[in-house]
């Protein structure tokens, strides 16, 4: 099958009523791929865990085809990257999410699993203090090759993007809507630049009307992309501390910056980190003492090699691996001439080493 017609399918999945990412992904694992999903028989899918007649039957619907269709045109025409969450190319963090969304759309240049990201919200008014120190932040992390993260919302998630573009470092902005359009409309401009030294993913088709209810769905790729979050300046209810909560729910780290006890835009910071939420920053270098990320020195394959010991069968899995961006384990298997049990046995060792990860789809990448 074409790679069109691949996606085809992979946008229907996410387009079938009743079915969200979670049940989604278990159909894809049951059938054993988007297209297979389409084409298994109406009584086996109903013999799957929370699959019903009626949504069976919603399957073969015409509309979603027609619309999957017209979502394609729009890709091919803007020259937008999708992403099917067992893409190499779906950022890795997001993978890892149980809820993370089946396909996103992106468009731009950044690296979406690149190894320091981190996500920085906050309130759409933000004092002078919330301005100077999200500007603060980001300017120290220069030096440190971080993609920074944020939702292109007024306030604190522009004042991170604009000083991120502004010391060079790349910026994503993650969309409640489709790549058609951009709210608010003032940010247009900024978005523009973020394509080329960042850029804009989403998990919505184009013409999605604007719906306060995406923004909390947003929240979760913007939390799940990332190695950490910094909260700016939040009330004790808002996005930012939906994003905290999301962050904290995925095991990442959370960090907020502490304010006065009498201003109402530090309440939710303050509250994050009195309840053990969020770790107290003051600094892009507390940050980066937490996160590990003072160490400029990246460990080369070679060097991992010198670190722990391996046998033959072993060093030839890795000196494959490391030729190749990844592979699934039947590659593995039938360029090792091992049995399939033996090769299983020696990628998990592997694994708990720290050399090497596995992916969905049994899949495994040199671990760099």
């Amino acid at each position: 099958m074409n790679e069109k017609s691949v996606l085809l399918y992979q946008i229907a999945m996410t387009l079938i009523p009743g079915v969200g990412d979670v049940q989604g992904k278990k159909l894809v694992a049951y059938c054993g791929g988007a297209e297979a999903v389409f084409r298994e028989k109406k009584n086996s899918l109903m013999k799957i865990p929370g699959i019903g007649q009626a949504l069976a039957g919603s399957l073969h619907r015409r509309d979603i085809f027609k619309r999957a269709e017209e979502e394609m045109k729009f890709i091919a025409h803007y020259g937008i990257e999708p992403l099917f969450y067992l893409d190499a190319q779906y950022p890795d963090k997001l993978k890892h999410c149980e809820d993370g969304p089946m396909m996103v759309y992106f468009k731009g240049k950044a690296n979406l699993s690149q190894k320091r990201i981190l996500s920085v919200v906050g309130t759409r008014m933000p004092t002078e203090y919330g301005k100077v120190v999200c500007d603060q932040v980001i300017r120290e992390l220069s030096e440190h090759g971080v993609l920074i993260v944020s939702g292109l919302a007024y306030g604190v998630d522009t004042i991170a993007h604009r000083s991120a573009l502004a010391v060079g470092l790349p910026t994503v902005g993650v969309l409640a809507h489709g790549l058609d359009q951009v709210y608010p409309f003032v940010n247009r401009p900024l978005a523009e630049k973020m394509i080329e030294n960042g850029g804009l993913i989403t998990e919505f088709l184009s013409q999605t009307k604007l719906n306060r209810d995406y923004f909390p769905r947003r929240n979760r790729i913007i939390a799940g992309m990332a190695d950490a979050s910094l909260i700016i300046e939040s009330a004790e209810k808002g996005g930012a501390l939906i994003t905290a909560d999301i962050a904290n729910s995925y095991s990442r780290d959370v960090f907020a910056i502490p304010g006065r006890i009498t201003d109402p835009k530090s309440s939710g910071c303050n509250l994050l980190i009195k309840s053990n939420k969020a770790a107290l920053v003051h600094s892009a270098a507390d940050i980066c003492y937490m996160m590990d990320w003072d160490q400029s020195v990246k460990i080369s394959h070679i060097q991992q090699k010198l670190f722990t010991e391996l046998d033959e069968q072993e060093r030839k899995i890795i000196e494959w691996l490391d030729a190749r961006k990844e592979a699934d384990i039947d590659e593995i298997y039938l360029s090792s001439g091992m049995t399939a049990s033996k090769i299983a046995a020696i990628l998990l060792k592997m694994e708990f080493e720290g050399l090497i990860r596995s992916l969905p789809g049994k899949r495994y990448r040199m671990n760099n």
